[in-house]
């Protein structure tokens, strides 16, 4: 799985006991840039990946600590920490509430995990497709990021009620440890840039060859990107729209979204340019890679 660079979609399914669940948010990439994210930490403090620049990310998202696999997941992967080196932090994310995360860390004496929650903004949840639709909790995963932020494995639990494969994510973080990657030549960076007043827009060559690269994105007076996005219903539209709505202000770029019973219609402009920037065409792949 590390050395995979397909599109980690699986079936975007998974299970509680036997009974089958929907996953939304990104479709990633391995070894590829990790998305940025915002959690809360006990002493509710936003925290967000670029906390831990420098150093290796072992991320183990899970549905609630109250439940005893999720008890017993992270009294693991505390006791596994500690032969690791210094280097490697291991973040534990769910969307139970900070003041319960803090409660269980001292009453079961978690000093080696890094404990977060998703609870306010669904940011990591939505930005690794880790959120499941219908009860608005994580998913059972493990993820790990290396030292340029590059995500290099990720594996999710089919079944909710069982636990990781703790041996197969040590094994695979050895891989990553000792064997780097040299982080792929983007054409564009993975995050919206603030954009001030004055920033040009780009030229009819540049965005002729951008657009190449955007499947469905149509250009509009020479300065909008449009694409329609179809759903079965229209609560499924609204969903998406919600979706994109929340990724995108936390990119700091507003797209014009419109909702027509199953339809949502995306345009995207940079209005302090004028025209097109590269935020747009960043924002347009972003949208692409959300599934609702």
């Amino acid at each position: 799985m590390v050395s995979d660079n397909k599109e980690y979609a699986m079936d975007r399914i998974v299970t509680f006991q036997g009974n089958p669940l929907t996953l939304v948010g990104r479709v990633l990439r391995l070894n590829a840039p990790a998305p940025q994210f915002k959690t809360v930490s006990t002493s509710l403090k936003e925290v967000n990946l670029s906390d831990f620049q420098g150093k290796t990310k072992v991320i183990t998202s899970f549905p609630s600590a109250d439940t005893p696999v999720c008890d017993l997941q992270l009294k693991e992967f505390n006791k596994r920490a500690v032969s690791l080196s210094g280097d490697i932090v291991i973040l534990g994310i769910s969307k139970d509430l900070p003041f319960a995360q803090k409660r269980f860390c001292e009453l079961n004496n978690i000093k080696n995990v890094t404990t977060l929650s998703d609870y306010k903004y669904s940011s990591f949840g939505l930005n690794y497709g880790l959120l499941i639709k219908e009860l608005n909790l994580l998913a059972r995963a493990v993820l790990v990021v290396d030292k340029n932020d590059i995500l290099r494995y990720m594996r999710i639990v089919d079944e909710i009620t069982q636990p990781p494969n703790y041996d197969d994510v040590l094994k695979n973080l050895e891989i990553v440890l000792h064997n780097s990657v040299i982080p792929p030549k983007e054409q564009l960076p993975g995050h919206c840039k603030p954009c001030e007043a004055g920033t040009p827009a780009l030229s009819k060559e540049r965005i002729e060859k951008l657009l190449v690269e955007h499947h469905g994105w149509q250009l509009v007076e020479d300065r909008k990107l449009v694409k329609e996005f179809q759903h079965k219903d229209f609560a499924e539209a609204k969903y998406f729209l919600d979706i994109v709505a929340l990724i995108a202000e936390e990119q700091g770029h507003h797209p014009m979204m419109t909702i027509m019973y199953t339809k949502v219609k995306i345009t995207l402009t940079t209005h302090a340019s004028g025209g097109l920037t590269e935020n747009d065409f960043i924002m347009a792949k972003i949208i692409d890679e959300v599934r609702g």
